[in-house]
């Protein structure tokens, strides 16, 4: 039996990337596609809990949620697939996901929602939203999808890839480079508006401001015109912060140890 490979997004069911990147996968498994109803960018992992879900179906393994990218990750595994996929991909994105960008991404979400429940995952985002870059972020993310299927992934872990667009005359990135996630820093900024009955609106958000990254960092690959592959973990402890907390005092409690518990 082939396997199954579930794909989702936040671009929206009819989004170019999610169309180039069903396409390019689906020599490898039974592709099956769960993705929200319109665009659900930056809505991290949120969930549904305070109204219903509808799930529209349309060609054939194809399915339309009015929900969040978490959402459709969540009712794809627990009620609308048939068996268990063996891998989960999300994307293409209209645009990166660099640095602390995947704490607000829909796309990385749809990811994590399934290395939550121990399947392998990783999402995939373009510098761009081109035909011919969607051909080749596509390309890239059926070798790590091959990659995975044979190798596997941690539990727990998800990969975070980001594409840069390909310059002029070229059909592909440089290569590829397993980063860490750099810094990526945005000009924060609200700006404030008046409706046409007087009421005050507002927009937040401003762009990203250029800086110097080491080549380790995501940031830092994909302005070399490199592949950037960040592994996350989902054990987000700060280790040296766990061993220095204990040397805290905290008056009126005690601490206890774990030698101590249960006495």
């Amino acid at each position: 039996m082939k396997p199954l490979i579930l794909i989702s997004n936040d671009d929206g069911i009819r989004a170019a990337g999610l169309l180039a990147l069903a396409d390019a996968l689906s020599d490898l498994g039974e592709v099956v596609v769960v993705a929200p109803d319109r665009e659900r960018s930056a809505t991290s992992h949120a969930i549904t809990l305070d109204a219903p879900l509808r799930a529209t179906e349309g060609p054939p393994g194809w399915w339309a949620i009015d929900g969040t990218p978490a959402d459709c990750v969540y009712l794809a595994l627990l009620h609308l697939l048939d068996r268990r996929p063996a891998l989960v991909v999300s994307g293409i994105n209209h645009g990166y996901n660099l640095g602390s960008d995947f704490f607000y991404s829909g796309t990385v979400a749809a990811a994590v929602e399934a290395a939550l429940r121990d399947l392998p995952a990783f999402a995939i985002s373009l510098g761009g939203s081109s035909p011919e870059g969607f051909r080749s972020a596509a390309r890239f993310a059926h070798a790590l999808a091959r990659a995975i299927l044979e190798e596997g992934l941690p539990r727990k872990t998800v990969l975070n890839v980001n594409v840069p667009h390909p310059g002029p005359g070229a059909t592909a990135p440089l290569g590829y480079r397993f980063t860490r996630p750099g810094e990526r820093a945005y000009r924060d900024h609200v700006e404030v508006r008046t409706d046409l009955r007087g009421r005050r609106y507002f927009w937040i958000g401003g762009p990203a401001l250029d800086g110097e990254e080491p080549p380790d960092s995501d940031l830092g690959a994909v302005r070399r015109g490199i592949v950037s592959v960040t592994p996350l973990d989902l054990d987000l402890t700060s280790q040296p912060l766990l061993a220095t907390l204990p040397g805290w005092r905290l008056p009126g409690f005690e601490a206890i140890l774990d030698e101590e518990f249960g006495r």
